[in-house]
C-alpha cells in the first residue's frame, strides 16, 4: 500500500448540502436561513454571551478578590523510597537520570523529593526542592541532597 492508495472508509465522507440550488433541492431560495431578520444576514448573528442588549452575566455578577492560583509552581513529585527502587549506591541522580529512569515526564517543570519510604543507598540526589524529612534521609543514609 502507498499514500496514494489510501482512501476514507466507504460511507465516512459525505458531500456538503449546496445550499441554494433552486425549488427541487430542498435548500433553495433562503438557503434554510428563513426570511429577514439578523440572522439571515451575511455575517449575522450575535456575539458569545450576548443576551440581546440585557447587561450580560459577566458583567452582572461582582468581581471581588484576587487569586494567586496563576503564579502557582506545580512540582512533579517523587518519593525517597522510589529513589531507592530505581538507583543502586554511589548514583548521582538528576533530571536527565529521572527522566531516563520514567519518574518524571516534563523536564520543563520542577522536581520535588518528598519523605514517603526507606533509603538505604548513599545518593547524590540534585533537585529543585527537597521536603525537610526527605533531605534528613537522603543525608543520614550517606548521600547529598542538592537544591539545583
Amino acid at each position: 500500500m502507498e499514500l496514494h492508495d489510501l482512501r476514507p472508509a466507504k460511507g465516512a465522507v459525505r458531500k456538503s448540502k449546496r445550499l441554494g440550488q433552486g425549488p427541487g433541492s430542498g435548500k433553495g431560495k433562503t438557503s434554510g436561513k428563513g426570511h429577514k431578520g439578523q440572522k439571515s444576514r451575511s455575517g449575522g448573528g450575535v456575539r458569545p454571551g450576548f443576551e440581546g442588549g440585557q447587561m450580560p452575566l459577566a458583567r452582572r455578577i461582582p468581581k471581588r478578590g484576587f487569586s494567586n492560583a496563576r503564579f502557582t509552581k506545580t512540582y512533579q513529585l517523587i518519593n525517597v523510597g522510589r529513589l531507592e527502587e530505581v538507583y543502586k549506591t554511589g548514583a548521582e541522580v538528576g533530571l536527565p537520570e529521572m527522566m531516563q529512569a520514567g519518574l518524571v515526564s516534563d523536564h520543563r517543570k520542577p522536581v520535588k523529593i518528598l519523605a514517603s519510604g526507606e533509603l538505604t543507598v548513599a545518593l547524590t540526589v540534585r533537585a529543585n526542592a527537597f521536603s525537610s524529612e526527605a533531605m534528613k534521609k537522603i543525608q543520614a543514609a550517606g548521600g547529598k541532597a542538592e537544591v539545583v
